[in-house]
């Protein structure tokens, strides 16, 4: 398989934790490179549901390293919480995870942050998931956060807490939230810290090393193109780069070991939050809620549905330079006896076929659609690419077409097994 980065080509929840699970076979180590655990990645494994946040999704197969990179901003406490999870549920987690000494980590003031300013913002909320995400990289780029290496010293972490605590309880008295006290936070984090120090290492190293010896290495992105720092739709994004050049500043590995970058997109469009949705539809999210499908694994939130948008996945393509396509959820579009897709944006007698960078002027583009024939058929049950439909076939050569990529992979459910290799 050699070094690949696999990252979501629309607005998250593309369905990533599935093809991370099955591409995970033929890769030695997983890496997470950005995020928190805003995140969640979903597999099923059989009649069990696992939904990870922090470790990577290679922790369910057996004999694969996971790696908690640089580039993610660690909730400790939450981490604790999910390996014991894990555990409970029969997954070995002793030796076969490693958390990066430079992460950072996210504490109480940082969450009490985020929902304070969502508050602010009022109408114009961003739509976090109130995880301190965004105040925990903000801290980062200030030169200001604690990270990883500090909460297992005891002495340090003790007085780098204590200031922190100091500072951000005044900026929570501006905004009339209540204080917090260092006391309860630090023996929290001590705790965490405990036990989570078998598991600190110094990753890069590692990476390099593995590399040297030829490893396999899979970096498994959180989130989704459009939801990147720099390349998302701003403010309307998370606080980390979700794109493939995320994956070498978040783990270290440098750009030259990267061998290629698999896209993850369903075979229709979502987003959690707000922001612009060119594609946005009624029809396809009633359908698509009442299947029981398109609810955010972090938040439970239903996901806001919409046709397959083009336009963003070929913009995508171009950002990540994905060589390989993995389209999701095939099966839900079964019922469907047409089935619309983007090909591009207009503005009044303008036409964009790209993803403009003005969100006040993305917000007011409308889709200029194009018609496909339904196959109205199950495909759940369907495991080579000669058993799709006819028109399924089609429908998804036509989508890989325009984003401009290869197709490699057609996902019809969920499971392992409900995979098909193009």
């Amino acid at each position: 398989m050699a070094n690949t980065i696999l990252v979501g080509a629309q607005w998250g929840d593309e369905g990533k934790g599935k093809i991370i699970d099955v591409l995970t076979g033929q890769a030695d180590i997983v890496v997470r490179t950005q995020g928190g655990n805003n995140a969640g990645h979903t597999v099923f494994l059989g009649p069990k549901k696992y939904v990870l946040h922090l470790v990577p999704s290679g922790i369910l197969r057996k004999k694969k390293i996971c790696v908690i990179g640089n580039g993610v901003v660690v909730d400790p406490v939450n981490l604790v919480e999910e390996i014991r999870g894990l555990i409970r549920l029969g997954i070995k987690v002793d030796g076969n995870l490693l958390i990066s000494e430079t992460s950072h980590l996210v504490f109480p003031y940082h969450r009490e942050l985020d929902e304070q300013r969502e508050i602010l913002k009022g109408k114009n909320k961003i739509g976090t998931t109130k995880r301190g995400i965004g105040p925990a990289y903000g801290d980062k780029a200030a030169r200001t956060g604690l990270r990883m290496i500090d909460l297992i010293n005891a002495e340090r972490f003790a007085d780098k807490l204590e200031l922190k605590i100091k500072e951000n309880n005044e900026i929570l008295k501006a905004f009339g939230a209540k204080p917090l006290s260092f006391k309860s936070v630090h023996a929290a984090y001590r705790t965490a810290g405990d036990y989570l120090k078998p598991f600190v290492a110094d990753t890069v190293v590692f990476l390099h090393h593995a590399c040297q010896r030829g490893k396999n290495i899979l970096f498994e992105g959180a989130q989704g193109t459009f939801l990147d720092i720099d390349h998302g739709t701003y403010p309307f994004v998370t606080s980390s780069n979700t794109t493939a050049g995320g994956a070498c500043t978040g783990s270290g590995v440098p750009p030259h070991r990267m061998d290629r970058v698999v896209g993850v997109m369903k075979a229709y469009t979502t987003r959690v939050g707000e922001g612009p949705l060119p594609s946005e539809n009624d029809e396809i999210a009633d359908l698509l809620h009442s299947m029981g499908r398109e609810f955010g694994a972090t938040t439970g939130r239903a996901r806001r549905c919409g046709w397959f948008d083009a336009v963003a996945t070929r913009h995508a393509t171009m950002v990540n330079g994905i060589d390989e396509l993995a389209v999701t959820n095939l099966d839900g579009l079964d019922s469907l006896e047409t089935i619309k897709v983007c090909v591009g944006y207009r503005i009044g007698s303008k036409r964009y076929e790209y993803v403009p960078s003005d969100i006040e002027l993305f917000s007011r583009c409308e889709p200029v659609y194009v018609e496909f024939p339904g196959w109205q058929t199950p495909t759940s049950k369907i495991r080579k690419w000669k058993d799709l439909p006819a028109r399924a076939r089609s429908y998804l050569k036509a989508i890989a077409e325009l984003s401009g990529a290869k197709l490699t992979i057609a996902s019809v459910g969920p499971a392992r097994e409900q995979t098909i290799f193009v």
